[in-house]
């Protein structure tokens, strides 16, 4: 297993048509090409999912949860959701830096 740790803004996407909205990190730079290179490897493979999903365990704080993170075009990256339970349990908020490791 391969660990990657990135410190970057949360940030908010929501739908112009519905209410709900989604939290995420960008995973960009190093880390981003260490996620990418590990593509390589069968085991990541097996994990894989919709949209070139990867799975992968995140943690941030005192917080350690299982999801997956997804390619972003426009950073050339990976979007990591985080979820309401991981964002209350730490304390976190949009905008503010967030220092979060995942494994795959």
């Amino acid at each position: 297993m391969e660990d990657f740790t990135v410190t970057a803004p949360l940030w908010r996407w929501q739908s112009a048509t519905a209410p709900a909205a989604w939290f995420f990190v960008t995973i960009t730079g190093g880390a981003a090409d260490g996620i990418r290179m590990a593509a390589m490897t069968g085991q990541w493979l097996e994990g894989r999912k919709g949209f070139g999903s990867a799975r992968v365990e995140a943690n941030i704080g005192d917080t350690q949860w299982k999801t997956s993170v997804f390619p972003h075009k426009e950073s050339g990256g990976w979007l990591l959701p985080v979820k309401a339970a991981v964002r209350k349990a730490e304390g976190l908020t949009e905008g503010r830096p967030v220092t979060v490791t995942v494994s795959l």
